[in-house]
């Protein structure tokens, strides 16, 4: 059993899930208290304040003796979050994006000697896994990545127009929210030569960010195409890979590996939790055994650039 001691920064629904994920997942293996550094007063949850030891709302009150921060705050803050909790741990777990996209030239020396870890959970699930260790990604002739979803409905009981996915001022729009796809594109392939993309606000949500980006990344021997969009009613998140002798489909969303040609299907039968589970052993096992680490923040400017269709 390890002994950690964690702090969030910001208590949202990936921070509830997170929280939720040590306690009841990873509790066997960690002994972790859980303290929370918030801007509001509202009182928590009892399914979630049952597992904060210390509630801090004043930074000099904060401890600096974590053996990780969480910071899972609204996007545009994330950096300033660093910035300001640098001296209270040596590790940091950032959920995306670790910058606001109108401003990717930070300078990240300050930050060399620490462990900081963006959040790239798709990595960690079974269907890129699978493409990533059995299919020979290097005679490929083309690529067709999807994720198309209704905002509305990510989190039914709350009003999409007021979440940071509606508000550009907050750090919201699908080319950032969804940029979960180029980082597992840029796993499975590297970074492309070329990238052209179109970002706009096409159907009637009440939002004032983007709710479409399409891209077009030119790759050595292959083209790559990226669609992302906020008002899909039917959900649909997937890769197509188009080989000389078979068409692959990863189905992220249904968790299956497709082999068109063949008539094969992969069924993981795996939920979304599990590789939200995984990223979180991934992370405490890099924090303890110094594993290399998969998403530093360098890493992560390359990926939030192409979000923005440049390299």
């Amino acid at each position: 059993m390890v002994d950690l001691k964690i702090c969030f920064v910001g208590i949202g629904s990936i921070a509830k899930r997170h929280i939720s994920n040590i306690k009841n997942y990873l509790n066997e293996d960690y002994n972790c208290q859980i303290d929370a550094f918030r801007s509001s007063n509202r009182p928590l949850s009892d399914d979630i304040s049952q597992y904060i030891t210390n509630e801090y709302q004043n930074y000099d009150e904060v401890p600096k003796d974590y053996d990780a921060i969480f910071i899972t705050n609204p996007t545009k803050f994330h950096f300033d979050t660093l910035k300001q909790f640098k001296d209270n741990s040596d590790n940091f777990f950032i959920e995306k994006p670790i910058v606001d996209s109108s401003d990717l030239n930070k300078d990240l020396s300050e930050f060399k000697s620490k462990t900081c870890y963006v959040a790239c959970p798709l990595r960690h699930g079974n269907v890129i896994q699978y493409i990533k260790k059995n299919i020979d990604l290097n005679n490929v002739n083309g690529v067709r990545s999807i994720c198309s979803t209704y905002l509305p409905e990510w989190h039914p009981d709350e009003d999409y127009r007021k979440s940071y996915s509606a508000k550009k001022d907050l750090g919201g729009g699908v080319s950032i929210d969804l940029i979960h796809e180029w980082d597992y594109l840029t796993y499975l392939f590297g970074m492309p030569s070329e990238i052209y993309s179109i970002l706009d606000k096409v159907s009637d949500l009440e939002i004032d960010t983007e709710d479409i980006a399409v891209y077009i990344a030119k790759y050595q021997n292959m083209l790559l195409e990226l669609h992302l969009d906020y008002f899909g009613r039917f959900p649909i998140r997937e890769i197509m890979i188009f080989k000389q002798d078979e068409t692959i489909v990863g189905d992220i969303y249904n968790n299956k590996i497709i082999f068109k040609n063949s008539d094969k299907i992969i069924d993981f039968n795996e939920e979304r939790n599990d590789y939200q589970v995984e990223e979180l052993k991934y992370f405490f096992n890099l924090i303890i055994n110094k594993e290399d680490n998969i998403n530093d923040i360098e890493n992560a400017l390359k990926v939030m650039k192409l979000a923005g269709g440049k390299l």
